[in-house]
């Protein structure tokens, strides 16, 4: 089995600062790191390879630091490394970054073999779209599986896949044929500490990097700024509160007291909450 798992490696969510003027992300200075929602899925591929054998690749978009996520996830178990880096996709937004990915998997499937199942996070920390996992499957008409929160089963003969999805309202089984690709919420698992053996892997291995050419891209004008149709208006960071947080004192209360206590102290500070409540349990 093949799995290729989609990485991004984003700038800390704790430190991203926004220019004063620009209205832009500040990248500079601000550490980097591996999205942390692609890890789950990246934990998911390495369960499921340790379950059926076979291996797996990660594969990322970005600059030449991007290596450094990649050998970081090496070091968590992953097989092969693929870099796929160029000027050409420097501004991509979703689209031309799916079209990007999608055409890098067609090499991958063309140099080594091609996915039973491609992962990615159910979205990124940075942009929070959730549209590149969806896009890369509609380019390579794969069938996709999204906010998969378990694997429920693979059957090899019958080359099918059963997985759990969260949904409104509950949770839903569903099972399609492979090769598919599918996106992993966040909380399915925990990512495993690597093994000294990997660790010393990951430091030697070789990254496979790939420009657009390297990876079959023939159309420049579906990368980067000229691929990409979205823009961005303001960007800015939210406003602080004035109003800090009010403590509410349960000391020596029950739990029904202290329900009641909570809802009577919502219900003051919020009226017009209570009697919208009332309409909704009436059936309103």
């Amino acid at each position: 089995m093949h799995i290729v798992v989609c990485l991004k490696q984003v700038p800390d969510s704790a430190q991203i600062r926004v220019h004063p003027v620009t209205n832009t992300i500040m990248r500079q200075g601000v550490p980097t790191i591996i999205n942390p929602y692609d890890l789950f899925a990246l934990e998911q591929a390495l369960q499921l390879r340790d379950q059926h054998g076979g291996e797996v690749t990660v594969l990322t978009m970005g600059p030449p630091m991007a290596e450094d996520s990649l050998r970081k996830a090496l070091t968590f178990g992953a097989d092969r490394a693929v870099l796929l880096t160029d000027r050409f996709f420097a501004g991509s937004d979703t689209l031309a970054t799916s079209f990007a990915l999608a055409s890098a998997i067609q090499k991958i499937s063309e140099t080594w073999s091609a996915p039973d199942i491609v992962f990615t996070g159910k979205q990124t920390i940075d942009g929070d779209t959730a549209q590149v996992g969806p896009g890369v499957a509609r380019r390579l008409e794969l069938n996709q599986l999204t906010y998969v929160a378990r694997i429920s089963g693979i059957d090899f003969a019958e080359r099918s896949v059963t997985v759990e999805r969260r949904a409104e309202g509950g949770v839903q089984t569903l099972k399609t044929s492979l090769p598919c690709l599918v996106t992993m919420l966040e909380g399915t698992n925990t990512i495993r500490r690597g093994t000294m053996h990997d660790a010393l892997r990951a430091a030697r291995a070789t990254v496979v990097k790939w420009s657009a050419a390297e990876a079959g891209i023939k159309d420049l004008t579906k990368c980067g700024l000229k691929g990409s149709p979205t823009v961005v208006k303001r960007v800015f960071a939210p406003t602080p509160r004035s109003e800090r947080a009010q403590i509410v004192d349960l000391t020596g209360k029950s739990n029904e007291e202290m329900g009641e206590a909570l809802m009577a102290e919502i219900f003051a500070r919020s009226p017009s909450l209570e009697s919208a409540l009332e309409k909704m349990a009436a059936g309103y």
